[in-house]
């Protein structure tokens, strides 16, 4: 079994490797045709590396919960690739893949953690995509989604201020809400209207009354969140917004006084909260005090450390000594056993993301939807770099999760809503250019 554990996360690794190559290379390849054998080889990859993760999984374990599992999540993958490619031929294939990746293996590190939470987290996100299947036809259909930008705006205070006022703490971050049986984290879905707010707000005027305006609106969210204890929440949006800020004034000087403002935030923060301060201690010497503040981030560096390269194999290492290692030190569990290679092609697929979302954020001509989506851009790549960054101890901890591969309903529903909005994006982008490129080929046609 030893063997077989060892040969799997080998060939693991290298589909991995395979399969960054292709998403990086893909755009170089002109003919249309090409450029499909390559989606197609890489939905090839993404169903191997499901395959065998959960292949290596039922070997060890000899449970038949497994195979129902992986058949209802071969199904899902299945389904999403044939109603995606009917219903919306002309979305952005290379972050459909990317979603498709970094899915399964979310799902292979929470079956391997635990079974429970996997399946839960597996049929969150077929709710997910269920619902989101719509979202595409909505943006490209609806031209007012742009006209009502302060009541996206209210609509997002007024759901932080119910959490503030009604929620339950959780870690030491009261940004959880409870009705009956069901517990979400309202700020995961403040993070949409929060961005389409703001682009709505800057795509009629920028002007320095409206700079302030919005500014004040931005604050007021920042502000709840903080009070909230929700301090990673509370970074993620102000960078979203001063990133925002900047692309819509392309003035510097907003982008410089934002981030000297932040400073100062965070120096304050320092002083008044103690969860602030302990996670600093345990950034800055985690083995100094490992039998208490240090412990979480002792642990995570262990556990990579103790993956190596090439990973201890899939149930061979200790992952589960990490607290809360299915959500914020999910990376760390990905690390010890599939290895740094592992990890690092994992790394450069979110950049890959990052890339796709720049680009069609960049070659939006409506500033609406240019802004919207490079909001969603900036909150996606910040989100993985706290994390990531919280767990090789770049940088303190901030206890937010890894997208679409942590332990969250809130957070990876509202992450698919995402990216489901940024396709519509990118479709409808298209159906303009096809506009203007048939009244340029009549125009050329009536002149002849």
């Amino acid at each position: 079994m030893r063997v077989i554990v060892e040969l799997t996360k080998y060939i693991l690794i290298l589909l991995m490797g395979i399969y960054t190559y292709f998403a990086f290379n893909v755009y170089r390849y002109k003919s249309k045709r090409k450029q499909d054998i390559v989606y197609t080889f890489l939905s090839i990859i993404v169903f191997f590396v499901h395959f065998i993760g959960y292949a290596t999984l039922y070997l060890q374990s000899g449970s038949i919960r497994l195979v129902f599992l992986y058949l209802g999540e071969l199904i899902f993958f299945v389904l999403l690739l044939i109603l995606y490619r009917i219903l919306y031929p002309k979305m952005s294939r290379i972050l459909m893949r990317n979603m498709m990746i970094l899915l399964a293996i979310g799902f292979i590190i929470l079956t391997r953690l635990s079974f429970d939470k996997a399946f839960r987290q597996v049929i969150f996100v077929g709710f997910a995509s269920l619902l989101s299947l719509g979202i595409p036809l909505m943006i490209r259909k609806i031209d007012w989604f742009n006209k009502y930008g302060w009541l996206y705006g209210m609509i997002g205070v007024a759901l932080l201020i119910i959490v503030l006022v009604a929620g339950t703490t959780y870690y030491g971050a009261t940004n959880w809400l409870e009705i009956g049986k069901l517990k979400f984290q309202p700020s995961e879905f403040v993070k949409i209207v929060y961005v389409i707010s703001i682009a709505s707000l800057f795509q009629r005027n920028t002007e320095f009354k409206q700079v302030c305006l919005v500014t004040t609106l931005a604050a007021i969210h920042v502000l709840l969140l903080v009070f909230q204890k929700d301090l990673g929440g509370a970074l993620i949006f102000f960078i979203t917004y001063l990133f925002m800020l900047f692309s819509a004034t392309n003035k510097p000087a907003y982008l410089f006084t934002g981030l000297a403002g932040g400073s100062l935030a965070s120096y304050i923060a320092y002083h008044l909260f103690y969860h602030v301060r302990v996670r600093v201690m345990a950034w800055q010497n985690p083995f100094k005090y490992i039998d208490n503040e240090g412990y979480q981030v002792s642990q995570s560096l262990f556990a990579i450390g103790t993956g190596g390269w090439f990973g201890m194999g899939l149930k061979q290492g200790m992952p589960t000594d990490i607290p809360v290692v299915d959500s914020d030190f999910i990376f760390s569990a990905i690390s010890e056993e599939f290895g740094g290679l592992f990890a690092l092609c994992l790394i450069l697929i979110y950049v890959n993301c990052f890339v796709a979302l720049i680009n069609i954020a960049m070659k939006n001509k409506d500033p609406f939807y240019r802004l919207t989506t490079l909001g969603f851009t900036i909150m996606f790549g910040f989100q993985v770099f706290l994390c990531i960054g919280g767990v090789i101890k770049f940088i303190p901890s901030t206890g937010v999760t890894l997208p679409l591969i942590s332990l969250g309903g809130s957070s990876i529903t509202a992450t698919i809503f995402m990216f489901m909005i940024v396709q519509g994006i990118y479709m409808r982008s298209h159906d303009d250019m096809e506009v203007i490129r048939k009244g340029n080929d009549r125009y050329d046609i009536e002149k002849a």
